[in-house]
């Protein structure tokens, strides 16, 4: 599945066949968040925060090509992300485009 942040596919016409999408929320373990908080005293990066994150967002573009390709897509286009705090520790991912068939 070709998935891009543009609205077109240089050199492809393409018919949309509507808006997909895909979201998980995610969180790290208690221990984990109790290091993170420490962590800011001090300074520095946090590194499961942002495994925790990757993973999230690989889950949910995973979920967005699962619904395109149910609508029988060759592509996605238009792909924005965006996240939100559903509670402390706790992120929700999406992720959204326009799946699209090639002509």
């Amino acid at each position: 599945m070709l998935i891009v942040t543009t609205e077109n596919i240089s050199g492809k016409e393409t018919e949309m066949l509507g808006i997909v999408k895909g979201s998980t929320i995610q969180t790290v373990n208690a221990f984990r968040d109790i290091g993170a908080g420490l962590k800011t005293l001090i300074g520095g990066e946090l590194k499961k925060y942002n495994e925790m994150m990757d993973s999230a967002r690989k889950i949910a573009t995973e979920r967005m090509i699962e619904e395109a390709e149910r609508l029988g897509a060759d592509a996605i286009v238009a792909v924005r992300f965006t996240t939100s705090s559903i509670m402390q520790s706790a992120a929700e991912i999406m992720v959204y485009g326009t799946a699209v068939k090639f002509r």
